[in-house]
């Protein structure tokens, strides 16, 4: 089996050096090589392997480059491949389904409108994963993965501290989660940055993160439905020992779970296999509940996530990523990507691919509940500078919430509506 998880170019391939890192470039046996990049953590270096394997069979002459990308900083690196200004090319690239609009703004994207209704069953597609990727009735975006946040536990540690069922609302989840922060043993592990799980507690408020009003976008996260959304993640919060000034992947929330001294993450399923490859002694002793809402009858709200699959209209291989894309949407491959990382498939018509997975069944409630960031073409940018998070940490640090999040909401107001 032939793996090759890069994240830069190699001296293998300097010969190339002269030119970049193409995803067209032709490999040293003449074969065709196609070059995906997949962005870490989205896939298990199983799956990777056994998708790039049977795909290149399914397609002689077609070598597969499967390059693994840091979300920090993408942005930068997909828009210099869609205006061709960087030293590595790709020909099908995975990206946040938020990002889909900003990457079709700027142009520099294949449409793939006709091969969604002819051979990806573009009518079933889940409408978040969907919509963010079409602009007048065209597609760019392919929907390939959703997930949303839940809470993953630690079963020994919820029963040490007598709680025999998971929390089913706020209150409820609060005192368990008080009963289990004792010692050197962390209630909850909850950053002071992971503003996507903010972004559900003020939704549940009744909340926003922006509006738009006679089509201009402001701010909202000085509203104080808002803010109510923000004192509820101090309360949490402050029943473990998570930084104020980081978020969940500084340092990975998984590997400080792996240690064995948290009761509770919030994250998507698919990080209980880190955890569990990082701990092994941990496997079989990992639960799942969805986020509890205010009241038991309705879960929490999430952000419904995910990425979509983009062709850079640069690309020399469009057949080639045509059919890369044609594989990874495909029944089997979703199947299997659900399963293996506790995803929701791109299509409704799948949702049986994850009967029985624990993981996913605990996303369902929430995802009955699920949100999407503020449908502006810009929110991509509202995220790379990101003043949701400087917000968190200066309430979490004692100043004054409203002042801070007028701070803040005069900032996404800026991003949103200044002009390019």
């Amino acid at each position: 089996m032939k793996m090759r998880f890069r994240a830069v170019c190699t001296a293998l391939a300097a010969a190339a050096a002269l030119t970049g890192c193409s995803g067209s470039a032709d490999t040293a046996g003449g074969s065709q090589k196609v070059t995906l990049w997949l962005m870490k953590g989205s896939a298990s270096e199983d799956f990777i392997g056994r998708f790039t394997a049977e795909f290149e069979t399914e397609h002689p002459g077609v070598d597969l480059d499967v390059r693994i990308q840091e979300w920090t900083g993408i942005g930068d690196k997909v828009n210099a491949v869609l205006d061709g200004t960087g030293k590595e090319g790709a020909d099908v690239i995975e990206v946040g389904n938020t990002q889909v609009a900003t990457y079709i703004e700027k142009g520099g994207l294949e449409e793939l409108t006709l091969e969604g209704l002819r051979e990806w069953g573009s009518k079933d597609w889940l409408k978040g994963l969907a919509d963010p990727g079409t602009i007048n009735g065209a597609q760019y975006g392919v929907p390939w993965y959703a997930a949303n946040r839940v809470v993953i536990y630690h079963k020994d540690l919820f029963a040490g501290a007598g709680i025999k069922t998971p929390p089913k609302n706020r209150q409820e989840w609060i005192q368990a989660t008080q009963k289990l922060d004792k010692g050197d043993q962390q209630g909850i592990y909850l950053a002071g940055q992971n503003w996507y799980v903010l972004a559900g507690f003020i939704w549940d408020e009744g909340g926003e993160l922006a509006v738009e009003t006679n089509g201009k976008w402001v701010g909202a996260l000085d509203d104080d439905k808002a803010l109510a959304g923000m004192d509820f993640y101090k309360q949490l919060q402050a029943l473990g020992d998570g930084p104020k000034g980081a978020d969940e992947e500084t340092p990975p929330q998984s590997q400080v779970f792996a240690r064995g001294q948290v009761a509770q993450i919030i994250a998507p399923p698919g990080q209980a296999a880190e955890i569990e490859a990082a701990n092994p002694a941990l496997k079989g002793k990992l639960g799942f509940f969805p986020i509890p809402g205010k009241t038991s009858d309705k879960a929490g709200a999430v952000f419904t996530g995910g990425s979509d699959l983009i062709i850079p209209a640069r690309t020399g291989q469009r057949k080639g990523a045509v059919d890369v894309i044609t594989a990874l949407v495909s029944e089997k491959w979703q199947t299997e990507l659900a399963r293996t990382m506790s995803y929701v498939p791109n299509k409704t018509t799948l949702a049986r691919a994850v009967e029985g997975n624990e993981g996913a069944a605990a996303m369902a409630p929430g995802a009955a509940q699920g949100r999407a960031t503020p449908t502006s073409a810009r929110w991509a940018e509202v995220e790379a500078k990101n003043p949701i998070k400087p917000f968190m940490t200066a309430v979490l640090t004692g100043r004054d919430p409203k002042q801070a999040a007028r701070a803040a909401s005069e900032e996404i107001g800026k991003v949103l509506s200044s002009d390019r």
